[in-house]
């Protein structure tokens, strides 16, 4: 079953919590065959997150592992969740997951854990997640400590991603527009800046220009151009405009 779901197109593993509990970890916790073997046993805390991916039976973007309860002390005591590498650190108290049906049951408690590399109580906080569901506790310990978690790694906010670009933006600011400099040997009809102005020389139109000198052409010459010549029968009658100038 667990080839023939991998082999399924358009297959997705993406449980609610409600199935999570009452149907995957109670049935293992029972000792129930299971028709899809979609979510394997492992101690998750013998490795790094990143090595979680390989291992899991199914997923793309998150991971399930039902995981064996280590406690620090023997039978009691906190949960060791303490690894080679690091340690994974709960973010808050736990959470009740209620029943989807009219009686609104707690079928089980949900608790959320960030790892951490280093030693505690220090260490660098990393990007990945843990949702990790465990059914109600009872008075009797019968029953097999087993968990069921989920391991993702949590996207980066659009906000992050934003001070990330400031920050590099900062490191490399831009260079301001260089300074045109010009030679005012070239140009000797300009007036010359005064000794106090700045070092920096710019450019200063002469006083006076030129007259532009146009060509001077009679005005009938134009009617000789071989253009209007062609245009001869239709300008018979034609009484050309001269400006007065």
């Amino acid at each position: 079953m667990e080839e023939e779901c991998k082999c399924l197109p358009g297959f997705r593993f993406h449980p609610t919590e409600e199935e999570l509990l009452s149907f995957y970890l109670k049935s293992m916790v029972l000792g129930k065959n299971m028709r899809g073997d979609v979510i394997g046993f492992l101690n998750i805390y013998n490795y790094h997150p990143n090595e979680l991916p390989r291992l899991a039976k199914t997923g793309e973007r998150e991971w399930y592992f039902m995981v064996p309860r280590d406690r620090k002390h023997g039978g009691g005591g906190r949960p060791n969740r303490t690894t080679a590498h690091g340690f994974w650190k709960a973010t808050g108290s736990d959470r009740q997951i209620v029943s989807s049906s009219g009686a609104k049951r707690v079928i089980g408690l949900k608790k959320t854990l960030v790892f951490y590399e280093g030693r505690a109580p220090r260490g660098t906080k990393t990007n990945w997640i843990m949702n990790e569901y465990r059914l109600p506790d009872k008075p009797n310990k019968e029953d097999t400590d087993i968990v069921v978690c989920k391991i993702y790694m949590k996207a980066t906010s659009l906000k992050v991603l934003e001070q990330r670009a400031a920050m590099d933006h900062s490191s490399f600011p831009l260079s301001p527009p260089p300074t045109l400099h010009f030679d005012l040997q070239q140009f000797p009809n300009t007036d010359r800046p005064s000794s106090s102005s700045s070092s920096s020389s710019s450019l200063v139109l002469p006083n006076s220009l030129p007259d532009l000198q146009l060509p001077k052409m009679n005005t009938t010459d134009w009617m000789q151009d071989s253009f209007w010549l062609n245009l001869s029968p239709w300008l018979d009658n034609f009484t050309p405009f001269i400006p007065m100038c």
